[in-house]
Parts: structure tokens; C-alpha cells; sequence
């Protein structure tokens, strides 16, 4: 063998046993933090149940209804649309003010006239009261006889009568002002409460009768549920239960029990059952006569183990999930009962306490090391 033959010979045996060595201690090397898949975790919880049926209710409305004109006039203004939202005094319709405004400046100026003629026919009074007294003076006078002092005492009366009647003449216009200045008011057809214009009855130029329609309004803010219950269910319904309720998206609430409307469906055997809702805080678009699912109790509340719906992976085989055990994920399989919210009962497989992936068990493998935070779940 020549020299550069040699050479390689030494390389090749120099770098095979550097390679072997490599793995000798690759294989002894420890699992390092890097090769540990991050998830996140949720434990095993006991809480207690009540097995539900599922009864179809829906949304219904405190206040709904027409809001009506106070006053006959031409519709001068419409200031919402199908759709818009209204706040309660808000103006919805401006009817026309013009003829309201000339009878009130028509009685303004008769106003004027009834305070000019209580003032002559008050100085007239007092005219008339001196008179008097001048000839009760002279009584004892030959020169005044007593039909004289009579007749200046009616003449006193008469005028005394004026000044009554100048004076309810005064407040009959001030009446009739009051009115119109009622009747301007009723110009501006207002919104009785916040919500949503449903129905629109009039355009402008219209002329409206006193009590038409002008919108149909919906407090769409303020919604009850209802539900037609069977009879012999409502024994768990008592006031302020909170029972779970569905909407079409599959999001999960709460309801309370407000009412049970004491009054039989003969046919169907059912009562109308009002629950409160809290979703204040929801950004759902809701609808009167919105379709909800609510479960109601159908037997005694029991307690049992649940674990998050999101850790179970259902495959061919069943359903499984993967619990952590001393930081490697372990292949388990379960049996599932219930539903409850966002839970699962767990009738076989796992304990309470058990440590279960519900982020990142898409990528785990069995028995492959884990590592989550102490917020994880």
C-alpha cells in the first residue's frame, strides 16, 4: 500500500470511532428541556350534577309595542329607519307645529286684551266703591234719598261682577296656553324606552290622527326566556334556579328561573316557564323570538368526575386523552357520560386530580416527555 492509501486508511478509522463515541454518549445523554413539547394542562375535578332533557324555548321581549301619535297633524320629520337603535326621550317623529304656534300667538294677544279690560273695569270698581261711600255720607241729607244710595250699590255690584268675569276670562286663556304649549310638546313623538325600531307606519307629509301608530318599537335590550315545560317537570324548577341554556352556535350559558306562569296548555300540558338572563357582557346579536335550547332537571343532582372537553381525542378506538405523568404524556382511554358546559362526566379511566392535556395533545406522541407552566390550566 502506497503512502497516500495509508493516509486515508488512518483518517477513515480516526473519524469512524469519533462517530461512534458521538452516539455512545447521545444515547446516555439526558432528555434535554429543548426536546420537551409544551402544553397546557387541566385537572380532574369532582362537582356535582343533574341529568337535563332539552326543551326548545325563546327569546321574548319586556316592552314591545306601537308607539302612537299624541296629537293630529302632518308628519314634518322622520329621524329613525327600520333598524335603528333608540334611547328612552329620544325623538323618533316631528309632526308639524305651525297651526299650534298661531293659536298660541292668537291667545297670547287675546290674553292681553282680557288684562286691559280687567284693568278699566277695575278702576271702574273703585269708582263705583267711592261712590258709594260719598252718598252713605249723606244719608242724613234731605238732598240724597235712599234709592240713590240703592242704586249705587248695585251699580258697584254690576261692576264688581265684570271684574269676576274679566277674570276667569284671564284664566280660561291662560288654560288654553297651557294647552297648546302641552300640544307643542306632543309635536316631538318621543321613545317611551331604549330599543330597536321594528316597524315604521308613516312617512312625511303624512297627516296623523291622534293615537295612530307611527313606529313599532322593541326593547331588544331587555329580553326574557320562555319555555313551554312539560307539567310534570317543573318539580326542580323552583324560583332563581339557574338551569344551562344553548344558543344555535353552540355557546353555553346561564339562566335563571324568574316565573312560572300559572296557566295550562289543556293540549299540550305544559306551563310557560321565564327565565332571567345576564348577557350584558356577551356580544351576541340577539332577536326576539330567537330559538334557545334550555336543559331542564330531570332527576336528582348527583356528584360525579368531569374532565374539559378538550382534552379528549375521539378516534376509531373510542375516546382517549393524555395524562401527564412525571413530565411524559401517557395514553389513556375513557369512558364518557354527560355533557356539562364545557365538561365531560368521566364515567371509567381517569381519577380525580388526574393531570390532563387540553393544549397540545394534537402532536403528542405516547410516553413522549412534556413540560407545561404553573398557570397551564
Amino acid at each position: 500500500m502506497n503512502i497516500l492509501g495509508k493516509t486515508m486508511s488512518r483518517y477513515a478509522l480516526t473519524f469512524g470511532c469519533a462517530f461512534m463515541l458521538f452516539l455512545i454518549n447521545a444515547t446516555a445523554m439526558p432528555v434535554s428541556q429543548a426536546q420537551q413539547t409544551l402544553v397546557t394542562v387541566d385537572p380532574v375535578m369532582r362537582q356535582n350534577f343533574t341529568n337535563t332533557i332539552p326543551i326548545l324555548g325563546r327569546l321574548v321581549t319586556v316592552q314591545a309595542g306601537s308607539v302612537a301619535a299624541q296629537i293630529a297633524g302632518a308628519v314634518r320629520e322622520i329621524h329613525v329607519r327600520v333598524g335603528d337603535r333608540v334611547k328612552q326621550r329620544q325623538t323618533i317623529v316631528t309632526i308639524s307645529d305651525r297651526s299650534a304656534r298661531l293659536r298660541k300667538q292668537l291667545l297670547e294677544v287675546q290674553r292681553k286684551e282680557v288684562e286691559a279690560r280687567i284693568a278699566v273695569v277695575e278702576a271702574q270698581l273703585k269708582l263705583a266703591k267711592q261712590e258709594v261711600n260719598r252718598l252713605s255720607k249723606l244719608a242724613t241729607s234731605a238732598a240724597i234719598s235712599q234709592s240713590q244710595i240703592d242704586d249705587a250699590i248695585q251699580q258697584q255690584n254690576i261692576v264688581s261682577a265684570r271684574v269676576l268675569e274679566a277674570k276667569a276670562a284671564l284664566n280660561s286663556a291662560d288654560a288654553q296656553i297651557k294647552l297648546i304649549d302641552l300640544e307643542l310638546a306632543y309635536t316631538r313623538v318621543i321613545a317611551p324606552y331604549d330599543g330597536t325600531v321594528i316597524e315604521k307606519f308613516t312617512e312625511v307629509g303624512s297627516y296623523l290622527q291622534q293615537g295612530q301608530p307611527v313606529i313599532r318599537l322593541v326593547a331588544d335590550g331587555d329580553l326574557e326566556l320562555e319555555a313551554d315545560v312539560p307539567a310534570d317537570r317543573l318539580g326542580g324548577l323552583t324560583a332563581g334556579r339557574v338551569v344551562q341554556i344553548s344558543f344555535d352556535d353552540g355557546s353555553q350559558h346561564q339562566a335563571n328561573v324568574r316565573a312560572i306562569v300559572p296557566e295550562e296548555n289543556p293540549r299540550t300540558r305544559t306551563r310557560r316557564v321565564r327565565f332571567s338572563l345576564d348577557l350584558a357582557d356577551d356580544p351576541m346579536a340577539l332577536a326576539v323570538d330567537q330559538g334557545v335550547t334550555v336543559f331542564i332537571p330531570a332527576g336528582a343532582e348527583r356528584e360525579i368526575r368531569s374532565v374539559h372537553k378538550d382534552a379528549v381525542i375521539h378516534g376509531g378506538q373510542g375516546s382517549i386523552v393524555y395524562v401527564v405523568e412525571e413530565g411524559f404524556a401517557k395514553l389513556r382511554p375513557v369512558q364518557l357520560g354527560s355533557s356539562i358546559g364545557n365538561r365531560l362526566e368521566v364515567i371509567q379511566g381517569l381519577a380525580e386530580g388526574d393531570l390532563v392535556v387540553i393544549r397540545g395533545n394534537e402532536r403528542l406522541r405516547p410516553d413522549q416527555p412534556v413540560s407545561f407552566g404553573e398557570n397551564s390550566s
